[in-house]
């Protein structure tokens, strides 16, 4: 892979590094939402969402368009959930050998 490339992918993993950006991500799979919607489905203040929103945006994770005097955000590609989505299954495995190994099974 060229270096300028990893450098890419080095980025787009830090936008991803986050939980509330993940969190983000994971109330956006039901479709785009405004910032309140996303304040109220998460619990976040609107300030954090706000910045996170942006970071997402920059690194071309989310999309968003004016609708009004609100601006809707939507994942820029929903292939990055499955990314989220294969991290963590394998997770989920490793959890489970863990404890199976915990309690001598």
């Amino acid at each position: 892979m060229r270096p300028e490339l990893l450098d890419l992918v080095a980025d787009r993993f830090k936008a991803l590094s986050d939980r509330a950006r993940l969190s983000l991500l994971q109330e956006l799979r039901g479709g785009s939402c405004t910032v309140n919607e996303l304040v109220e489905a998460t619990g976040m203040g609107q300030a954090n969402v706000s910045r996170h929103l942006a970071i997402l945006f920059n690194h071309g994770l989310v999309s968003r368009e004016r609708d009004g005097v609100y601006v809707r955000y939507e994942l820029a590609d929903a292939d990055v959930l499955k990314l989220c989505e294969l991290v963590c299954g394998r997770l989920e495995s490793e959890l489970a050998e863990r404890k199976k190994v915990i309690s001598g099974r």
